[in-house]
């Protein structure tokens, strides 16, 4: 019994000890990090091994448009009254009515609308673009109009027996209403990354339908840094849980061009305190922008202090835009302990809206078949974005 009675002390004293051990960890975690959970400004940290310190979770805490809109010129900065006046704009827009007829076709693709969408607050930049000095994209090539031609014609004829065209809605412009179009049984004339009028099969889908809409780059979303002598590991999580993983290797070359991947290969290289990042070798299955094996991308990361990263990338496809373009934001730390859970997209967990979507097609298609039900081809199920909407 004095035995039994020495071993449970024995335990709780370690128990107590492991918990005022994990109670000074967090406060010196908390004092390392400030009052609010974020790190404290400060010089930035280096690793053990020497190099800058880009760990964290980053996240640009602005609204700010990718493009400058034309009414700002070259304008590149907004004063404190002009962000304080276009915040007040933007929260009356906010939960603003904008539905059309209730129970349509175009009022179910509307169902997510600003209410349920954070609003941030407006960012110093009148634009993510600062190259070109106008904040825009470059113009397209012809080479590019032309492809963006045949996929727009193509996803209108898809739509020509619908209500959009029998109404002659926007997404329409450029196609006519008219009976089926007997192009309903061609494949895309490429690779289809965007809704369109059809559920023959998952290729038909967008990638936000398939779990699939993180691109690289990403402007958008959390990015989690986990740094190792060799290499760097971003994650990315944006769009309902479509983030992604990104490993940037800190030697070796590009693979062979053959070698195709989705975020395509990245190399690395420290410069003073900015990692560089060089990725070629993307996949042409996942364009961004329209741009796809032809793309390079170039991003610049400066931790500039302890709570405060630059990011900079600079976009190039010849065969796609008349000129390289570059974007910069400012990311802030986010406090670890508030995102402690959630560590992965989970966009693919659970995830039964895709084949319920291709059973439901299958189901009207039978039902149409057998006289009981509209024919599949004359609902609209494409023009949320539009056909060739960019939803970048």
């Amino acid at each position: 019994m004095r035995r039994r009675l020495l071993e449970l002390l024995g335990i709780a004293a370690v128990m107590m000890a492991l918990v005022m051990f994990l109670q000074l960890s967090a406060a010196a975690q908390d004092s390392a990090r400030g009052t609010t959970g974020t790190a404290a400004s400060g010089p930035a940290p280096k690793t053990t091994w020497g190099h800058p310190d880009l760990e964290g979770i980053w996240l640009d805490e602005f609204a700010t448009p990718l493009e400058r809109p034309a009414k700002f010129a070259n304008k590149e900065f907004f004063t404190d009254e002009e962000r304080a006046e276009q915040d007040a704009v933007r929260s009356g827009n906010v939960g603003r009515n904008r539905r059309v007829e209730r129970g349509s076709q175009q009022d179910v693709a509307g169902a997510y609308n600003a209410v349920f969408t954070s609003a941030k607050p407006t960012g110093k930049r009148t634009s993510m673009v600062v190259e070109p000095a106008n904040g825009q994209i470059p113009a397209l090539t012809p080479e590019a109009q032309e492809r963006n031609r045949r996929d727009r014609e193509f996803r209108l004829a898809l739509l020509q027996n619908t209500e959009t065209c029998k109404n002659k809605s926007p997404a329409c412009n450029g196609g006519q209403f008219g009976p089926p179009s007997p192009r309903f049984a061609e494949v895309a004339p490429y690779y289809n990354t965007q809704r369109m009028n059809r559920h023959n099969g998952p290729e038909d889908q967008s990638l936000g339908d398939r779990c699939m809409s993180g691109a690289t780059p990403d402007f958008n979303g959390f990015k989690r840094i986990v740094q190792g002598p060799d290499s760097v590991a971003i994650g990315i999580d944006t769009g309902q849980g479509q983030g992604y993983q990104r490993i940037v290797y800190l030697s070796g070359n590009h693979p062979p061009s053959s070698v195709r991947m989705r975020h395509g290969d990245s190399r690395g290289r420290f410069e003073g305190n900015t990692l560089v990042v060089e990725t070629t070798n993307f996949s042409p299955k996942f364009p961004y922008r329209t741009a796809d094996a032809n793309r390079k991308l170039v991003e610049r990361i400066t931790r500039v202090d302890a709570n405060t990263m630059e990011y900079a990338a600079t976009i190039t496809d010849p065969t796609v835009w008349t000129a390289p373009w570059t974007v910069k934001q400012e990311l802030t730390m986010q406090p670890d302990e508030q995102n402690r859970i959630y560590y992965e997209p989970r966009c693919h967990e659970g995830n039964y809206g895709l084949p319920a979507l291709l059973i439901g097609a299958r189901m009207d298609e039978k039902a149409f078949a057998e006289g009981r039900g509209p024919d599949p081809r004359s609902q609209d199920t494409a023009t949320d974005f539009g056909p060739g909407g960019d939803v970048q």
